[in-house]
C-alpha cells in the first residue's frame, strides 16, 4: 500500500483554516456553556424543588440525548417553523456557525452545569462555617468562597469535558463547517484519499488535545497545590 501525502501537504492550507474554526468553535462554545453552567449549578444545589427541578430537566434532558441530534434541531428543526424565519432570530438561525455554536454551548453547559454541581457540594464544611464566622452575607459566601473553590476543584472533571468538547465540535462538518474534520472530508471527496485524509485530521486533532491536557496540567498544578499530599 502506497501513501500520497504530497496531496495532504499541497491542502495544508485547507487543514490550518480548519483548526481555527475548530478552536473558535470550542471558545465560543465553552465560554458560554460555562457562562449558563454557573447559574444552573447553584439551581442544582438548591434544597427547592422549584428551583433544583427545571435545572435538573434541564441537565438530565441534554445529557441524554445525542449531541449529534441536538444539533440537527437547532440547524435544521427550527427553520421548519414559520414564526422562527419570520423572527428577527432568523438572520441568526440561518448561520451554520451560530447554530453549531448554540447547540454545542448548550451541551456543554448541562454537563459543566453537573461538574460545578457536584463540586459544590462537596465544598468542606470548615470553609462554609468560617466565612459565616466573619460576618459574610450568602451573596459574598458564594461569590469568593464556594464558586472560587468549587471551580478549582473542579478543573480535573472540566477537563475532561473541554476535550470532548473538542472532539465534538467534528459534527460541526455535517451542517457544511469547514472545520479540521470538513477539511479531511473535503480533501478524501476530491482526491479519493480517504485514509490520508482523516489520518492527517486524527493527528491534528491530538495535538489540540496534548496541548489542552497540558494547560490543563499546569492550571492544577497552581491552583490544586493545596490539596497535593504532603510529603514526610
Amino acid at each position: 500500500m502506497i501513501f500520497d501525502y504530497t496531496v495532504i501537504w499541497d491542502n495544508l492550507p485547507l487543514y490550518l483554516g480548519g483548526v481555527l474554526v475548530t478552536l473558535k468553535l470550542l471558545a465560543i462554545a465553552l465560554f458560554f456553556g460555562l457562562l449558563a453552567a454557573v447559574p444552573l449549578a447553584l439551581m442544582r444545589t438548591s434544597r427547592s424543588p422549584w428551583v433544583n427541578g427545571p435545572a435538573w430537566l434541564y441537565t438530565y434532558v441534554i445529557r441524554g440525548t445525542p449531541m449529534l441530534v441536538q444539533l440537527f434541531l437547532v440547524y435544521y428543526g427550527l427553520a421548519q417553523f414559520e414564526a422562527v424565519r419570520e423572527s428577527v432570530l432568523w438572520p441568526y438561525l440561518s448561520n451554520a456557525t451560530f447554530c453549531a455554536c448554540l447547540a454545542f454551548a448548550i451541551n456543554t453547559s448541562a454537563y459543566s452545569a453537573e461538574i460545578l454541581a457536584g463540586s459544590l457540594k462537596a465544598t468542606p464544611h470548615g470553609e462554609i462555617e468560617a466565612a459565616k464566622s466573619m460576618g459574610m452575607s450568602r451573596a459574598k459566601l458564594y461569590r469568593r468562597i464556594l464558586l472560587p473553590s468549587a471551580m478549582r476543584r473542579a478543573l480535573p472533571q472540566y477537563s475532561n469535558e473541554v476535550i470532548m468538547m473538542l472532539h465534538t465540535t467534528s459534527l460541526a462538518s455535517i451542517v457544511t463547517l469547514i472545520d479540521i474534520t470538513g477539511a479531511a472530508r473535503t480533501v478524501s471527496s476530491q482526491y479519493y484519499l480517504p485514509f490520508e485524509a482523516f489520518i492527517t485530521a486524527g493527528l491534528f486533532y491530538l495535538c489540540l488535545t496534548f496541548i489542552l491536557v497540558r494547560l490543563f496540567k499546569l492550571a492544577e498544578r497552581r491552583w490544586l497545590a493545596y490539596l497535593a499530599p504532603r510529603r514526610s
